[in-house]
């Protein structure tokens, strides 16, 4: 993007992108962090994710408030004002995906002291890193102004849906057979939704990244998958 005549504009924005890409850092450690904590039910490491989501909160207001500020001082046009829009979008993403995070860290503690097998995490772990992926992918397209890569994001939400559906079948299924099992596994279909969640901002991103780069909206219809509302589960046979 070409310089402006004032120099303090074209500070102005990059000081909004540099704290997009310290959120973006920030939100990456959280989810990572929050994934390892669940599997090894790691209290400690699940805490320094609860700590973690102040910095977040703080940063996004102070992205709103300085976007705001420049959109009334310098009415910015085309590109500029997409640029200065889109930061406040992904701000707002980034934060609420560090609120999920915060939320499985929160369950994490929670269920630290139940013993119970560690084969029903192995699918909330699989689709964590999955979703863990998106966002890296999504954060450099971010970074890279890169469409493609954003679209790619924007059509993968489809396989963390399918994904979150077979869980939670799985873990009903886990209830249903065993009633000691439905604290730990209510806890684990939370968990399961918050990750989802943050795939599904992961595609909010990819949205605003095509919209500040082209200057229009993707289609609305974007790939859902997502039936666990209606979902069924045969109930076991009785012996």
């Amino acid at each position: 993007m070409s310089g402006h005549i004032v120099s303090s504009y074209d500070n102005d924005l990059d000081d909004l992108r540099r704290s997009i890409s310290e959120m973006g850092g920030i939100a990456e450690k959280m989810m990572n962090d929050s994934g390892h904590a669940l599997v090894r039910r790691d209290v400690v490491l699940a805490q320094s994710v609860i700590s973690a989501d102040a910095r977040l909160d703080v940063l996004q207001r102070e992205i709103e408030e300085r976007a705001i500020l420049l959109i009334a001082r310098r009415q910015p046009m085309a590109i500029d004002l997409r640029e200065t829009i889109s930061a406040i979008r992904v701000s707002n993403d980034l934060e609420r995906i560090g609120d999920l995070a915060k939320n499985v860290a929160k369950r994490v503690v929670a269920i630290a002291a139940e013993i119970q097998s560690q084969k029903v995490v192995v699918g909330l772990q699989h689709m964590g890193d999955l979703v863990q992926e998106q966002l890296k992918d999504v954060l450099d397209a971010y970074s890279g102004r890169d469409t493609k890569a954003a679209h790619d994001v924007w059509e993968r939400d489809d396989a963390i849906d399918a994904l979150y559906n077979s869980l939670f079948r799985e873990l009903l299924t886990y209830m249903m057979e065993d009633p000691r099992n439905i604290s730990f596994c209510t806890h684990l279909l939370f968990c399961a939704k918050n990750i989802e969640r943050i795939g599904d901002h992961t595609t909010n991103i990819a949205e605003t990244i095509h919209y500040l780069v082209t200057g229009d909206n993707l289609p609305m219809d974007r790939p859902k998958n997502d039936a666990s509302n209606y979902a069924m589960v045969d109930a076991p046979a009785v012996t």
